[in-house]
């Protein structure tokens, strides 16, 4: 069985302790996308200084607080992409400028008419860029350590600046896996 194997729409990847790549250090990433040719994904806890009222003035006070662009990886980060939690008995697929993901996760459109969407909506955030990776790139660097696979929950997608989302999802797998959440940022400080 290939490594990521288990890694589907709506499965997080959570950045091992080893993993030193700036982009992805204590990360936790909502896949949005994956298939044979390559995942498609989102940072879920690296929130910027740029509010989505600035970019992007019709969404900016629909957004979950903080209300700010998150940065959702390091492709395309010129590119807006949007996440929503639907509330319940929301079914995407029937309703113009939804994509659905996993469960009440959503791809919200973001040429569509917000005022059309927010009844349907009970949260929603904004990212710039998105993580990418190519075919077989992903099992790799599963395989190498790198990012410890487990399933999301629609409020990750949500959860505000000021939460230790890797940490919160690392202890909610239970033993063994939450005892890195324990691990410290810098192990000098140990």
């Amino acid at each position: 069985m290939r490594p990521d194997a288990e890694v589907e729409p709506g499965s997080l990847l959570v950045a091992a302790p080893s993993l030193n790549d700036p982009n992805f250090t204590r990360t936790v990433v909502y896949i949005i996308d994956q298939r044979p040719e390559g995942t498609l994904g989102v940072v879920l806890n690296r929130p910027s200084e740029v509010a989505v009222l600035d970019v992007l003035p019709p969404w900016g006070s629909h957004v979950t607080k903080p209300q700010c662009i998150y940065i959702g990886g390091p492709v395309e980060q010129k590119t807006a992409l949007c996440l929503a939690a639907l509330k319940a008995g929301t079914d995407p697929s029937k309703v113009e400028g939804l994509v659905g993901v996993q469960g009440p996760v959503a791809l919200i459109d973001l040429d569509a008419e917000p005022d059309d969407l927010m009844p349907l909506v009970r949260g929603l955030r904004v990212f710039a860029g998105y993580a990418g990776w190519g075919e077989g790139q992903l099992a790799n660097e599963i395989d190498r350590g790198d990012w410890i696979v487990v399933t999301g929950l629609a409020d990750d997608v949500l959860v505000g600046a000021n939460v230790d989302l890797w940490g919160r999802v690392l202890r909610r797998q239970g033993m063994p896996l939450a005892l890195l959440s324990t691990y410290p940022k810098d192990v000098r400080e140990n």
